[in-house]
Parts: C-alpha cells; sequence; structure tokens
C-alpha cells in the first residue's frame, strides 16, 4: 500500500445490487482516500431500482451507476487496484481475472436482496437491511490504518470486517 488513493472493486456475480451499493457507500465514506469501482462475474446489465433508491436515502449520490463486466477492469487501461472485495457467496467460489499488482482480496458474504420475492416494501426494507451491513463495513475498512499495515495484518483485518 503506498498512501496515496486505494483503489478498490467490489465484485458480486450480477453487479445489480450489493456490489452497486458497496461502491456508492466507498465513494461517499471513503472520499479522498479510497475510489471504488463494481463489476460483476455475469452481469445482469440492470441496476436495482431498489440499490439506488436505498443509496439515496442514506445521501449517497445516484448517478452514473451501471451493471458491468469484471473483464472490463483487466486491460491495460483499468485501474490498478488494491483491493477486490467479493460481497455475495456466489463470486467467492468463481475463478478471477488474474488482477495486475496483486491486490490484498477479501470475501464479504451478504445475502442477495435481488432473491427475495416479496412486495416492494418487503424489498425495500432486505434491502434497507443490508445496506446497513454493508456500509458498517465499509466504514470499518476506511478506518483502518491501511499505511501502517503489514500486509498480513492487513489481510487479517479485511476478512475479519467480512464477518462481522
Amino acid at each position: 500500500m503506498n498512501g496515496s488513493v486505494y483503489q478498490v472493486l467490489f465484485v458480486c456475480s450480477h453487479n445489480s445490487a450489493r456490489s452497486i451499493m458497496a461502491e456508492g457507500f466507498m465513494n461517499s465514506l471513503g472520499a479522498g482516500r479510497f475510489k471504488a469501482w463494481s463489476a460483476g462475474s455475469h452481469p445482469t446489465g440492470e441496476v436495482s431500482p431498489f440499490a439506488i433508491s436505498t443509496l439515496a436515502k442514506w445521501g449517497v449520490q445516484t448517478e452514473g451507476y451501471r451493471s458491468k463486466n469484471w473483464m472490463e477492469f483487466t486491460g491495460p487501461e483499468a485501474p490498478q487496484f488494491d483491493f477486490i472485495i467479493t460481497v455475495c457467496d456466489i463470486a467467492a467460489g468463481e475463478p478471477c481475472p488474474v488482477w495486475p499488482g496483486k491486490p490484498l482480496t477479501a470475501h464479504w458474504g451478504v445475502s442477495d436482496p435481488m432473491a427475495f420475492e416479496g412486495s416492494d416494501e418487503q424489498k425495500a426494507r432486505l434491502f434497507w437491511d443490508i445496506s446497513l451491513i454493508i456500509r458498517r463495513r465499509i466504514e470499518l475498512m476506511t478506518s483502518l490504518p491501511v499505511d501502517s499495515l503489514s500486509r498480513v495484518a492487513l489481510v487479517g483485518e479485511m476478512e475479519s470486517i467480512g464477518i462481522r
């Protein structure tokens, strides 16, 4: 870690909800210190309106999100990531691309709100509950003294965030 702006990629299978919210929270809470993107192994091509409305309720910017394939971030023009974080169980077990620069990886699994079938009110509540988990994990990450931790210690801290 070099003390500059840390580049973070949040990965989920469909890049429509959890990884989108993580991207939004990181860019909001980590502004100036962290820059985040999100992508999926099998993107749906659509961002959940519930994810966007949940970010809006938190006062997080809601423009510019799109569901995209993680291969978009493997080319020579892509950011060199410091952190790659999976936020769903399916993507955690998938073979990932080889990321240049050997970024630190962690798994912060969260249940998939898109798999829930219920009323819009129930879905909105579920998205809110999941946003609480994701936001708290982002708060914990942004509070880490990244520059002063060894890579081994940082790996441990990042993994422990995913089980809190």
